[in-house]
């Protein structure tokens, strides 16, 4: 695994916000918004708007790459 989270720029609905995930989340995250046909962008909103509590955005979208993988078997 990566040692350092790498920050990239997400805009979501129409806000930029920087989001810093080991680069396995990375391709991860990418793999997901390929498999679902959605741009990194959009996987984003949709994660945002689905997240609990106080949870960060960076944290739920690890969730949902683990959450994919797992699915996968």
């Amino acid at each position: 695994m990566s040692a350092r989270p790498a920050k990239h720029s997400l805009t979501l609905r129409g806000h930029r916000t920087s989001v810093s995930l080991e680069a396995e989340f990375w391709h991860g995250f990418r793999e997901l918004a390929a498999a679902r046909e959605m741009g990194l962008n959009e996987l984003a909103v949709e994660i945002d708007e689905s997240r609990e509590g106080d949870i960060g955005l960076a944290s739920a979208i690890r969730l949902a790459v683990l959450r994919h993988y797992q699915q996968r078997g």
